[in-house]
Order: C-alpha cells, then sequence, then structure tokens
C-alpha cells in the first residue's frame, strides 16, 4: 500500500508539473509569438518520412495585418460564439455527441448488414466497412489548444486536458490574441499554415488584402483543408463559401 500511494503521489505531481508547463508556455505567448505548435511538428516529420523533403510555407503576420474579412469568415465558420463563450461551448459539444453516436449507430447496422450479405456469399470480396461521419463542436480556443499541445488521438483523457489548456489560454489570453495566434498557425493545405502562406498560396495576395469571398472560401477549408485543396472549386465548397459570406456581416470581432 506505500508503494501504491507513492505511485500515486508521483503521478499527481507529474500531472500538475505538466499544468504548470502548459500554464508557463501560455504566459509566455502573451508577448512571444509561438515559432511552431506540436501539430505542425509532427506534420513536418511525416513529410519528411514519406516525402524525404519538406515543402512549408508559413510566415508570421501580426494581427493588423489579417484582413478582417478572413477574421469575420473564420469565426462565421468555426465558432459563432467566439467573443461570447469562456472557451467551451457546451452546447455545441452536447450536439456533437448526439450526432456522432447516431452516426456511428448508423455505421454499425450498415456494417451488421454487409456482414450479413457476406456471410451468405463466402467467396466475394469483403466488403469495405462503413465509417460514422465524425463531426466536432470544438471552439477556436479549443482547436488552438489541441494544435499547440497535444496529439491527435481521440481519448477522454487527451479531451480532458484539452478543455483545461483552453482554460488557460482564455485566463492568460485575450481573445483578440487567441485569434491571432490561432490564424497564424492553423493548417490551410499540405505544407500550408497560417493566413499569410494560405492567402497567397491559394489567391496570390497577402493576408491583408483578403476580400469577403476569398475569406469565406479559406474558411471553408479549414475543418478538412487536405481535401478540400483537392477541389477547391467544387460544388460543396463554393455553396458553403456563399452561407459563410452571408454571415459575415453579423460576426463580431474580438
Amino acid at each position: 500500500m506505500r508503494s501504491f500511494g507513492r505511485l500515486v503521489g508521483l503521478l499527481v505531481v507529474s500531472l500538475l508539473a505538466l499544468q504548470l508547463f502548459f500554464a508557463a508556455r501560455i504566459a509566455l505567448m502573451a508577448v512571444v509569438d509561438p515559432q511552431s505548435t506540436t501539430f505542425q511538428r509532427s506534420e513536418m516529420w511525416r513529410l519528411l518520412t514519406e516525402q524525404g523533403q519538406i515543402a512549408w510555407a508559413q510566415e508570421w503576420v501580426p494581427d493588423e495585418r489579417i484582413s478582417h474579412h478572413l477574421k469575420r469568415a473564420v469565426i462565421a465558420s468555426e465558432d459563432a460564439t467566439f467573443t461570447d463563450h469562456g472557451g467551451v461551448d457546451w452546447d455545441a459539444l452536447e450536439k456533437a455527441w448526439e450526432k456522432n453516436q447516431k452516426a456511428e449507430a448508423r455505421a454499425d447496422k450498415l456494417n451488421l448488414r454487409e456482414e450479413q450479405k457476406q456471410a451468405k456469399k463466402p467467396a466475394a470480396t469483403p466488403a469495405r466497412r462503413a465509417e460514422p461521419k465524425v463531426i466536432g463542436g470544438s471552439t477556436i480556443t479549443q482547436q488552438l489548444a489541441k494544435n499547440l499541445f497535444l496529439a491527435g488521438e481521440r481519448s477522454l483523457a487527451r479531451k480532458g486536458q484539452e478543455i483545461v489548456i483552453t482554460f488557460m489560454l482564455e485566463a492568460v489570453l485575450s481573445k483578440q490574441r487567441i485569434l491571432e495566434i490561432y490564424l497564424n498557425n492553423v493548417e490551410w493545405g499540405e505544407g500550408v499554415f497560417g493566413a499569410e502562406a494560405a492567402a497567397r498560396h491559394y489567391f496570390r495576395v497577402p493576408a491583408s488584402a483578403l476580400g469577403t469571398y476569398q475569406a469565406a472560401r479559406l474558411a471553408v477549408m479549414l475543418p478538412a483543408p487536405k481535401r478540400f485543396e483537392k477541389r477547391p472549386g467544387s460544388p460543396y465548397v463554393l455553396g458553403r463559401a456563399a452561407t459563410i459570406q452571408a454571415r459575415m456581416g453579423a460576426v463580431e470581432l474580438p
């Protein structure tokens, strides 16, 4: 029991030390621009191992050199209550969880149906399993917390740590600073990170010169940039961009 107690105590101390490390890094971000994120470093390693080189585009630009249109478009698309919530939109998380549960149930039914068909035709080629379409209810601050410090696996422990870091970000940094760091580090395609690189890559203009529709087009890409960069003019992208553009006028900037 004594050894078990020491182990528990060591785990608690380690966990507290980790939280202090995160808090110190966030406090530093109030005055120093972060040079890279955990997600970016993992992408660099992936590109190096898969392609033998790192094709990378990123340039930090201060808040005043990022188009207000892009800020409004990203908030309208990713987090409509950004200026009002304390880091976590609990209603959005609950709705996302309910939709994901339904999606998983539908996928399970489809897979069971296919397995029953395959049982009657044992020589047939195995059918591809249906995967549930998982949606997120994360706020911009939560996305930043995950990209800055955490790995990409899905687990309750990782989600809990994400929420703790999210509250730290909201407590230490202003909404304006959170949005500035997010827009300078978020992925917009294979090796394309930040608003400046995205604006020049897709539209050949600086981030400060983005118009309303260009900004909306970039905002559409954020949930799945690697997929949307392959079909930037698809009907979905164009239609979704028009919807975001229509919502931008009602967005309040921090």
